[in-house]
């Protein structure tokens, strides 16, 4: 039996992929991405800088009371100052003491980026390598080296910048990773100089970081692998400042199962279209229908030559199985598939609907009917589980709404500046057969909403006192529609036991609100009278 060829993978949605315009991940957001990414199998997760914001420091004391069960966290950073050792430059130190078993280094390879950007000596850039690098490994972690601008360094002074490889190879670095920073290079250049840098470095890991400026990311990463590289980098979906990076989903699919490597394995693959939806929704944006295994038009067929080809023969229009990767083919095989997921996560929500004698079709369709509308419940486990339940017949609310009210005062004139504005919300629910009526102020309209309802329940359901909001995302789903258009909204709530998510839909953005709102405590509160 032939061993398939171990490929390790490393992402960096968390930083490079963050710096995608319009993206801004909050601490909440980057811990539910860091365990979606261990549950896949991704190898290593890049954090990010340490010590570049308070966010960024707050996640990596985080991270060191996660239980994560098969990620490597590394910390990200630059070389060490110009004309300053390793052991009193500030950042070098922010990387040890971020407590990271992984630390990785960034430093310039392209002789015109060090002589222009750095504005220092040639000599002195490689003494900035070999210091870090050997800085880093006194402490005791390994070390990771991103060769910036590497290929269009080596092809303007290749014997420079290999020997920037050299020094950090000799100061002792575990992997060395060539990036393509501007994403110019083409796919034959990037197997071409990766060749070259194996055979120059045999018991050195060498990977491959790649941008997607030339449109050509994904395949440089493929041809850097058949070259001899070990390690791919990307981000999830491709995100990533100008253009993006390459997509690490599409790049493991087409290892695994297009060139017979390993990277997370064939059940953890499965996964795959789920984790692609679900990072896309907490940077509130959309997977395009036509991303490669994971948007739901990847395996989709319009009627005539292609649906009575694919009812026969399913690889007449299909590259790969759809359920392979978690997807499915909206022609007959679609049907399947997703009767499939839906049992799965039914299931991991503690329902069986094998023995329930429920329509799982049904269920099926009503889902597919709500996303039409813009609900998504790839961050909503809560809203979906209330869904199940309602199938189910087993659902009884907590509460009923006889009325909400919400104002919002501006008392000071200053325009778009302003930021003295307050909101106050007032509503009337019932609990069984008794009538509350409770005011909350909050400064925007959901909290004072959230401050309102708690009030009003608060004595039936003192529970509600271990719950809290955790985050709030807005988004239009067709954002066409301009002002008139459906306002999807999605809560991230908390306690002690963990978090779960809800959504609401609606034209009316503070109804979406108050909808997603409710399905929270409600999912809360359930959770908390089951233990």
């Amino acid at each position: 039996m032939t061993t398939a060829r171990r490929i390790y993978s490393y992402d960096s949605t968390l930083r490079d992929g963050e710096q995608q315009e319009g993206i801004s991940l909050s601490l909440e957001d980057k811990l539910r991405i860091v365990k979606r990414l261990d549950d896949f199998g991704i190898d290593y997760i890049e954090g990010g800088f340490p010590a570049s914001n308070p966010k960024d420091k707050a996640f990596f004391d985080a991270l060191k009371i996660m239980d994560l069960r098969h990620s490597t966290i590394a910390a990200f950073g630059s070389t060490c100052k110009k004309n300053v050792a390793a052991a009193d430059d500030p950042g070098i130190q922010s990387l040890i003491e971020s407590g990271t078993r992984v630390v990785t280094l960034v430093g310039k390879t392209w002789d015109a980026q060090v002589t222009f950007a750095l504005r220092t000596e040639l000599q002195e850039n490689l003494r900035m390598i070999a210091d870090s690098v050997a800085c880093c490994k006194a402490a005791g972690r390994e070390v990771v080296f991103d060769a910036e601008h590497f290929f269009d360094g080596y092809k303007a002074n290749s014997d420079y910048a290999m020997a920037c490889l050299l020094a950090a190879h000799e100061a002792g670095v575990d992997a060395i990773d060539l990036c393509d920073t501007n994403g110019g290079s083409l796919p034959f250049e990037v197997g071409s100089i990766v060749s070259a840098v194996v055979a120059a470095f045999p018991d050195t890991s060498i990977g491959i970081h790649c941008h997607n400026d030339a449109g050509c990311a994904v395949a440089n990463s493929l041809a850097a692998v058949n070259a001899g590289a070990s390690r791919v980098q990307g981000t999830i979906n491709g995100i990533g400042e100008r253009v993006g990076n390459a997509d690490l989903l599409t790049i493991i699919a087409d290892l695994e199962l297009k060139m017979g490597c390993f990277c997370v394995g064939p059940e953890k693959l499965k996964g795959m279209s789920s984790l692609s939806h679900y990072v896309a929704e907490l940077c509130n944006l959309s997977v395009a229908p036509s991303h490669p295994y994971t948007g739901k038009s990847a395996f989709a067929h319009k009627g005539g030559l292609h649906a009575s080809a694919i009812a026969r023969f399913p690889g007449a229009y299909n590259h790969a199985d759809p359920e392979s990767v978690g997807n499915g083919s909206r022609m007959v095989v679609s049907e399947l598939a997703g009767k499939a997921s839906l049992l799965s996560k039914a299931a991991a929500l503690g329902f069986d609907l094998d023995d329930a004698s429920v329509d799982v079709q049904g269920i099926l369709d009503d889902i597919k009917e709500r996303e039409s509308r813009g609900y998504t419940y790839e961050v909503a486990d809560g809203s979906l589980a209330l869904l199940l339940r309602r199938h189910l017949g087993v659902y009884r609310p907590f509460f009923t709404l006889e009325s909400f009210r919400v104002i919002v005062d501006d008392r000071e004139d200053t325009g778009a500046l302003a930021k003295d504005a307050s909101s106050e919300a007032t509503i009337k629910i019932h609990v069984g057969d008794r009538r509350f009526v409770a005011t909350g102020e909050g400064t925007g309209p959901v909290g004072a909403l959230d401050n309102a309802l708690r009030m009003a329940i608060r004595e039936s359901f003192p529970e509600v006192e271990a719950m809290e909001l955790l985050d709030y995302k807005v988004r239009l789903p067709d954002e066409s529609q301009g002002t008139g258009a459906v306002t999807r909204v999605t809560i991230t709530t908390g306690d002690a036991e963990g978090t779960w998510g809800t959504v609401g839909v609606s034209e009316n953005v503070i109804e979406a609100s108050w909808n997603a709102l409710v399905e929270s405590i409600e999912y809360g509160l359930l959770r908390a009278l089951r233990s």
